[in-house]
């Protein structure tokens, strides 16, 4: 007897875990799949301007001492592109 109270009683509470969980997984899916399509436009900009910024550098290869040229250097270094 005591049980099966205990039971009824916490039944719409555990619906409403049910239900709040759903809600949470719903919108981890949604920002997952977002995610995954915006990584790869955000990678082929990165590319772009990578290569463009490689490019100029090399270009101007007589400003190799000054403090912006250091810094563009140090930044291509620290964006290693993967695939």
């Amino acid at each position: 007897g005591v049980h099966s109270s205990s039971t009824v009683m916490a039944e719409p509470r555990i619906r409403q875990i049910k239900i709040k969980t759903g809600i949470v997984k719903r919108y981890f899916m949604e920002v997952l799949q977002e995610s995954r399509m915006m990584v790869p436009d955000c990678r082929r900009r990165l590319s772009v301007a990578h290569a463009d910024l490689l490019q100029l550098l090399e270009s101007e290869a007589d400003l190799v001492e000054s403090e912006e040229y250091k810094e563009a250097r140090k930044v291509l270094d620290s964006v290693k592109l993967e695939g």
